[in-house]
């Protein structure tokens, strides 16, 4: 691609990215005015809240396949139409059942165009995988924090919740225009030996190593960003000290989303980056248990830090595969099959939660859980590649027919 096209690709990336995270979480500031408006039962609600995930398991899972058929930036447009059509029409029906329809488009249009994003940073920037996915990962931070932080206000300088839900598609709509000047060059060439499907990749011990850090990483995630302000809300602080400390929290990403996949991607001893940043969890863990208020601006930055190893996660899917088809189907499966795990975090610590009363048995299991990722990036810090492992696992099926 020339130099023109070269910017015009890391344009679309940085307006992709900054919209991929408001169809999953703009909702969740303003949730109670969305159900007094819709009449939305508890249970709506619930499912609601699960799309993304149901999202990313199925529509996440099928993105490889239509970007083998289709072409790889005709996919990632057509997601991003599903985005703006989605944030769209939720903010104007006056239907349950239609907010949650088109809810579902919008975030499975987010699914399909988070999976194929290491696909594209392989096709377009091969040699700079840490610096470009950096960029869009710093994007994804900003468009998270935004959309926590911005849609109260929004709502509440726009009339109300349609408002503050509607200016996200907005701005979903300005990406449209250097997505759709990518597709029209979208070229589909036969793979030789056709594509890598998301069952090969399944059946590698580096794509099942994938998605389980990937899922326990996002399971971290998840009970950060749906539990924690009601812990320091335990703790003695106010709604609103607890809300910024979440926002406080979801922040520190985005200068360190910047930072650490340029690290990661140049490092020859990845597990030097990898596991500074994964033990900032049981630090933050073992402070809130012991002091979870006074040091809780402390306690937000190291959970942050240690929340960043999504953004090195995202570099490990494009420095693991060879081809931009393979990083395509590395990425559907490990986000497919870690974000089904990553569900159910914040489910087990609410029932914990309930159960207890307390907030002591909740991150003695993250704690826990911290042990398994220390193990995994070990494993995964080694230069594996998955159309290697996929040749090797179909070499020992001859030999074993």
């Amino acid at each position: 691609m020339s130099r023109r096209g070269g910017w015009l690709f890391l344009v679309g990336l940085v307006l992709l990215s900054l919209n991929l995270r408001p169809a999953a979480v703009s909702v969740g500031p303003v949730l109670a005015e969305v159900r007094s408006g819709l009449a939305m039962s508890a249970a709506e609600a619930s499912l609601l809240t699960t799309l993304p995930v149901l999202a990313f398991a199925v529509f996440g899972a099928l993105a490889p396949r239509a970007a083998a058929s289709v072409g790889l930036h005709r996919v990632t447009l057509a997601a991003l139409v599903a985005v703006v059509a989605g944030l769209a029409g939720r903010a104007v029906t006056g239907s349950d059942l239609a907010f949650l329809a088109l809810s579902l488009l919008a975030v499975a249009g987010m699914a399909m165009a988070n999976v194929l994003m290491p696909s594209l940073v392989k096709r377009h920037a091969p040699e700079r995988i840490g610096a470009v996915t950096a960029v869009y990962s710093t994007a994804l931070a900003i468009g998270l924090t935004s959309a926590l932080v911005l849609t109260v206000p929004l709502s509440e300088a726009l009339g109300g919740w349609r408002g503050g839900l509607g200016a996200w598609a907005v701005l979903a709509g300005l990406a449209l225009l250097p997505w759709v000047l990518l597709a029209r060059h979208d070229r589909v060439a036969p793979t030789p030996g056709g594509p890598i499907t998301v069952g090969q990749v399944a059946r590698t011990r580096l794509g099942r190593a994938m998605a389980i850090f990937f899922g326990v990483q996002s399971l971290h995630a998840y009970v950060m960003f749906g539990w924690f302000a009601q812990l320091w809300r335990d703790a003695g602080y106010s709604p609103a000290t607890a809300g910024a400390l979440v926002g406080l929290l979801a922040g520190v990403s985005i200068p360190l989303s910047w930072l650490l996949p340029r690290l990661l991607a140049r490092s020859q001893h990845q597990l030097r980056v990898l596991v500074p940043v994964i033990a900032c969890y049981p630090v933050a863990y073992v402070g809130l248990l012991v002091a979870p208020a006074g040091p809780a601006v402390l306690w937000a930055l190291l959970a942050g830090v240690g929340a960043c190893t999504f953004p090195l996660i995202l570099t490990l899917i494009g420095l693991r595969a060879r081809t931009a088809e393979g990083t395509a189907a590395l990425s559907a499966f490990t986000q497919s099959a870690g974000y089904l795990l990553a569900a159910t975090g914040p489910f087990v610590v609410g029932l914990l939660y309930d159960a207890t009363g307390d907030w002591t048995i909740p991150l003695i299991l993250l704690l826990v859980l911290v042990v398994p990722m220390l193990g995994l990036a070990t494993w995964l810090s080694r230069p594996l590649v998955l159309e290697d492992e996929i040749e090797q696992h179909a070499a020992r099926r001859s030999a074993r027919r």
